[in-house]
């Protein structure tokens, strides 16, 4: 059984692995190098890096939308290109090269969450509960059949980063298991998605990491949790711009303006919310890493709450 295998960040690795332990990997597509670091040097993507680790041919087109592009993936003779997280469109005319089509890992429970950041908007949404599916790819945004899912609780202080680890593995094994079926000669039967619960899972934007003191603590709680490790929540704390890092609801009463700092003490910082408070457990100053609120506060001895 021969693989293509088309993904680019972190969140693609586990599968590239379960579908190279199930089958011959022909080549593996990937985004081109783009520029990161300090010095905005050329960087290889994760994908890259792990299919260079193995010998796997890369390429990395611009697009997919081209004859010769297309002609190129003909010629590697798949009989089904695996894509996770790639980043490009394929074109209907990609979609029938492969012998049984292209599959794809999603991270949610289909058809809620379609789209780019589903990990980050299930947490945001206050779900308690998301997965993966294995999908039969079509024309349209995750819209197609879904072969596989598998169901995972969100915890209660999960972030985003935890969340997408534990299901870029969770993707990995129901790869495997589809590929195992299909190696088997029993493929996979793709089911339609439900017709109800359809939710977009728009791309994470840094501007809304900016939190509005007068919303709810408990939604303000599940952004700082969404949004780490990116975009990382932020707001102005006792007249000072910080990153929070690390935050819990309060249901706490008060009579207090949004924003205003009910509290500073070694357990966190309590603020003000349109609706209770949130205390700030982890925060970031500018140019700084990661502290307590305990080790802020023995920088900023001249807090002194009203």
């Amino acid at each position: 059984m021969r693989i293509v295998f088309a993904g680019t960040p972190e969140f693609a690795v586990p599968s590239l692995r379960a579908a190279h332990a199930r089958a011959e990997v022909a080549a593996c597509y990937t985004q081109p190098d783009r520029p990161a670091g300090r010095g905005r040097g050329l960087t290889p993507s994760p994908v890259k890096l792990q299919a260079e680790a193995w010998s796997i041919p890369v390429l990395q087109p611009e697009t997919l939308k081209s004859k010769e592009a297309q002609q190129a993936l003909r010629e590697l003779a798949p009989d089904v290109m695996v894509v996770v997280a790639y980043g490009l469109i394929l074109p209907r005319a990609v979609l029938e090269i492969p012998r049984y089509g292209c599959w794809n890992v999603h991270a949610s429970l289909l058809p809620r969450w379609r789209g780019a950041a589903p990990i980050q908007r299930a947490i945001e949404a206050g779900d308690n509960e998301t997965g993966v599916c294995l999908m039969q790819m079509e024309a349209g945004l995750d819209t197609g059949p879904v072969m596989l899912t598998q169901h995972l609780a969100i915890g209660a202080e999960e972030t985003g980063g935890q969340l997408h680890e534990r299901l870029a593995e969770l993707g990995a094994s129901v790869l495997s298991d589809g590929l195992g079926l299909l190696r088997a000669g029993m493929r996979p039967i793709p089911h339609p998605q439900a017709v109800d619960g359809l939710i977009y899972a728009h791309k994470l934007e840094k501007h809304e990491a900016r939190l509005d003191w007068s919303q709810p603590a408990q939604v303000l709680a599940r952004k700082v949790r969404a949004y780490e490790p990116w975009p990382v929540a932020e707001a102005v704390v006792a007249g000072e711009r910080l990153r929070i890092r690390g935050a819990i609801a309060l249901d706490l009463g008060h009579a207090s303006e949004p924003g205003t700092l009910l509290a500073a003490t070694r357990q966190g910082l309590d603020i003000a919310c349109g609706q209770g408070a949130l205390r700030l457990r982890v925060i970031q100053r500018a140019g700084g890493n990661a502290i307590t609120a305990a080790d802020y506060l023995n920088a900023r001895r001249d807090l002194v709450v009203p």
